[in-house]
């Protein structure tokens, strides 16, 4: 993955329905390669898929948490790749110390957190995991 790539993801997560012509103009490539570029990174599965955010999305999650994982070996940016891919990853922060990635994550049930809790746990090169609910906030950039 080289610069264009990212600058390219980088545009989608901003906004998934933009249109080809106006990623070629944003990246200052032809919209021959960035057709070719989405579809090569679909391939190698860089991009596993597209959502929208709705109105409800952007409000509070009523059930919140922080997840710390320790990633063992070389797979800190496979890993970095698949939590962003999941919709329930809201920030992402790698960290010294103990943990190397602190997710934060938001569900509207205890039921859908325990599912992504799950998964993350299973991702290969994740040795050891802990998480915190968020019971309120006191203070927020936003």
């Amino acid at each position: 993955m080289d610069d264009v790539d990212r600058k390219l993801i980088s545009a989608l997560r901003h906004n998934a329905r933009a249109s080809l012509s106006d990623l070629a103009i944003e990246l200052g490539v032809s919209r021959t390669t960035v057709r070719s570029r989405i579809e090569r990174l679909e391939r190698s599965g860089e991009i596993v898929g597209f959502t929208v955010v709705v109105k409800g999305d952007a409000a509070q999650d009523p059930v919140r948490g922080l997840m710390m994982l320790a990633i063992e070996g070389r797979g800190m940016d496979r890993i970095l790749r698949q939590l962003s891919g999941l919709s329930a990853v809201r920030t992402l922060h790698t960290t010294n110390g103990r943990w190397d990635v602190i997710a934060e994550l938001g569900t509207r049930t205890l039921e859908e957190l325990d599912a992504i809790l799950a998964q993350n746990r299973r991702f290969e090169g994740v040795a050891h995991s802990e998480t915190s609910l968020l019971l309120s906030t006191r203070k927020s950039g936003s």
